[in-house]
């Protein structure tokens, strides 16, 4: 095992990120999961790790939370190097990952109470804390009732409730929505925006492509046992071709000049349809409506495509789209 203690300015660069990695690398056998990636999540924002089945964003989480040791890499996370004071790291930090840890044959008061012993809380403390929990999360007409019988959505609620008995800053989820009613995984998402505004550093991974579009500020996109690609949602957007502008007239002089004019666009001569290849930009959407208007002419509709996460996780990956419940949607103006 080679995990390295970072270097003077490496440590002084993960000081200012919640989470830093840089070479991780792990293996299991003659099996590479994870061959060197860098990662940086700056504190108080949503970093989402997107990927196929089986590209290891599971053991990336295990890795940051201490549960699994790295082969090699320089690690941080909360300021602390994981392969100094990893006892650190667990302080700072909470998991939720892709199986409930509730107990589902006490109640789940027990189970709140049950985890601020864990953090060895002072009984009074950890009542305290267990009861701003459960009315923040929505559970207390819940709280007395065993936690097998509540619903997917509730036993979310108290998973991350319990996580959160700690105070951790830095939380992990891994997948937490997979299985949820579209209801549940909104109420979700208000949760981890909740987390977020107080300042809560969320690294989530997802099986779903508009919840990392809602919720991260960054995502990353593993496959192969390396980052694809990086960057905010629309800029991850943008490395991929297939926008374009729809003009749509009803007016056959008015489409055959604008068709004349615009020889780069694609014409549907029968439905006096144009698509213009577009990248979705403010500038070039200015562009088109000034030669509207500058040529004299009306488009009856004009409608702007850019490639979404679907297009963008299938161009990187050349895997299967994972589940998603938004169909792509066009801007209509």
């Amino acid at each position: 095992m080679t995990v390295t203690r970072a270097s003077a300015p490496r440590a002084a660069q993960a000081a200012t990120q919640a989470i830093s990695a840089t070479g991780l690398r792990k293996s299991y056998g003659d099996k590479v999961v994870l061959d060197g990636i860098d990662l940086s999540v700056p504190q108080g924002t949503v970093f989402s790790l997107l990927g196929p089945n089986g590209a290891g964003k599971t053991t990336v989480v295990k890795i940051l939370s201490t549960l699994v040791t790295a082969d090699a890499g320089e690690l941080s996370v909360g300021g602390h190097d994981l392969a100094v004071d990893p006892q650190a790291v667990r302080a700072a930090i909470g998991v939720t990952g892709q199986f409930s840890a509730v107990d589902g044959l006490i109640t789940g008061e027990e189970n709140m109470l049950l985890m601020a012993d864990l953090h060895h809380l002072p009984r009074r403390e950890g009542r305290r804390v267990a009861a701003e929990l459960l009315e923040r999360f929505d559970l207390v007409d819940a709280a007395k009732k065993p936690a097998a019988g509540y619903s997917g959505g509730m036993k979310r609620r108290l998973d991350i409730a319990m996580t959160l008995v700690g105070g951790p800053r830095i939380i992990f989820l891994d997948e937490p929505t997979t299985g949820l009613d579209p209801r549940s995984r909104h109420t979700m998402w208000g949760i981890v925006r909740e987390l977020v505004a107080d300042g809560v550093t969320v690294f989530l991974t997802t099986q779903y492509l508009e919840e990392a579009d809602e919720l991260a500020d960054r995502i990353a996109v593993l496959d192969g046992g390396k980052i694809a690609a990086e960057g905010s949602a629309e800029e991850l957007k943008r490395i991929v071709p297939g926008g374009h502008v729809r003009l749509r007239f009803t007016d056959p002089d008015d489409y055959r000049s604008a068709a004349s004019a615009l020889r780069e666009a694609a014409r549907d001569d029968q439905a006096l349809v144009l698509r213009l290849p577009s990248d979705g930009s403010q500038r070039e959407l200015r562009s088109v409506l000034d030669w509207l208007d500058a040529a004299g002419i009306e488009a009856d509709e004009l409608t702007v495509h850019t490639p979404d996460l679907d297009d963008v996780f299938f161009a990187l990956t050349g895997s299967a789209v994972p589940a998603r419940n938004n169909q792509p949607k066009e801007n209509a103006r």
